[in-house]
């Protein structure tokens, strides 16, 4: 890239304002520098030929600089953030390597072209696809970006596929989009890679021993069968039952924590059960059921996943949705919405999770991070559809406006609330 201070129309001033005259524009003062990218980065196959690309790009002319960065998918302060952390850095630290490495072998100068790498994003929880082109987008504008350029095999939460929906999130802002042209693994070697390593190991056993379980461990045909059946889940299951791969001392010790957490769910159920049919039984005791929202400190995929079951699980709550952090419950009675908001069952997920000391955390109630969203105690408007045979007052047709004045509008319209 060449320096723009030696270009013609900044060596000659007189020109320069000629020619901004006659565009309607102010004369340049040195000249308009391409712009910059932003690469996000993660462990993948095609890492390392996306930043060859984005180098090569860069060096070609087309960007200043090329920003790569990884998204944080953990909060700082969570139990295990210091070690995602420093692995996130290694893999910065490898790429920045690799770029300097592509830029040196390349024609351009070196001095055309910024190399920068960055973690973003640890300082809240990221769920979907938005809060995560939140983050590019704030970035990209603190450092004059106006491209992200996107690894094809780009997944940063664990197994959850973000490439098409990061692509249309990113396509409603201001923010052009590009792919790498790499070649990506074939289905041979997609097969391979999942059929090796410590997640396959893992399935495998569980499965063989679920169905050990169900069989007869002495029978050698059951062994034949148990080992296909096994052979088959770990292949097609276990890059989407584990979103990373078990490792010592943190899966036995959640396996440990969930057995000690097991027979505690049971006595919440039967607990609730004992109420709720005290509650259908005496007519004297009130049932109100309302739609809530709980904001969970739990982190997404699996914790997310066990909380949302627990509560289901759970007489008299219910889950209907769960959109980012915020789980909608249904409840039936009072109790049961005193209950979710008092943050018995978050606090035992985090601490199967995430160990005892992450379970010291108030309550929702605490931290104002729930609401009620129907009934007279509503604290917050229901953000979904309401229920069937719902109205508005307000939508009344056949309502006499206040000025005496007949009410226009189509009365076929629907709308959704």
């Amino acid at each position: 890239m060449a320096d723009t201070g030696d270009e013609p129309d900044a060596a000659d001033p007189d020109a320069a304002a000629e020619s901004a005259a006659e565009t309607g524009s102010d004369p340049p003062s040195g000249g308009d520098r391409p712009g910059a990218v932003v690469v996000p980065v993660e462990r993948t196959p095609t890492l390392r030929a996306t930043v060859a690309h984005a180098v090569e790009t860069a060096a070609s002319g087309e960007f200043s600089a090329v920003h790569f960065v990884e998204i944080a998918s953990w909060r700082d302060g969570d139990p295990e953030s210091e070690e995602r952390t420093a692995e996130a850095e290694r893999i910065l630290e490898r790429v920045l390597a690799w770029a300097e490495a592509d830029l040196a072998d390349s024609d351009a100068d070196e001095t055309d072209v910024t190399i920068a790498v960055d973690l973003i994003g640890s300082d809240d929880y990221l769920f979907g696809p938005d809060d995560y082109v939140r983050v590019l987008v704030a970035y990209a504008e603190d450092n004059g970006a106006d491209t992200v350029l996107l690894d094809p095999e780009y997944t940063p939460v664990g197994n959850t596929t973000l490439l098409q929906p990061l692509e249309f999130e990113l396509s409603n802002t201001d923010l052009a989009v590009e792919t790498a042209p790499v070649t990506r693994p074939t289905r041979r070697e997609r097969l391979r890679s999942e059929a090796t390593g410590v997640r396959f190991a893992a399935m495998f056993g569980l499965s063989l021993a679920f169905y050990f379980v169900l069989g007869d461990p002495l029978y050698w045909f059951d062994w034949v069968t148990g080992v296909a059946s096994a052979a088959i889940v770990s292949i097609t299951l276990s890059r989407i039952s584990f979103d990373a791969d078990p490792a010592l001392p943190r899966t036995p010790l959640r396996i440990v924590r969930g057995a000690i957490y097991v027979p505690v769910l049971l006595y919440e159920i039967v607990m609730a059960n004992l109420v709720v049919a005290r509650v259908i039984l005496d007519p004297r005791l009130p049932i109100e059921p309302t739609m809530n929202r709980m904001r969970v400190i739990v982190g997404s995929g699996l914790p997310l996943m066990t909380l949302a079951n627990s509560i289901t699980l759970t007489p008299g709550t219910l889950t209907v949705r769960a959109r980012d952090s915020d789980l909608y419950v249904h409840s039936l009675i009072p109790w049961a919405r005193d209950g979710l908001f008092g943050g018995s069952l978050e606090r035992w997920t985090r601490f199967v999770y995430y160990g005892r000391s992450s379970a010291r955390l108030p309550t929702p109630r605490e931290r104002e991070d729930c609401a009620i969203l129907q009934g007279p105690d509503a604290t917050e408007e229901l953000p979904i559809a309401a229920t069937d045979g719902g109205e508005d007052p307000g939508d009344d047709p056949t309502a006499t406006a206040t000025d005496g004045s007949t009410p226009t509008g189509d009365t076929d319209e629907v709308t959704d609330r």
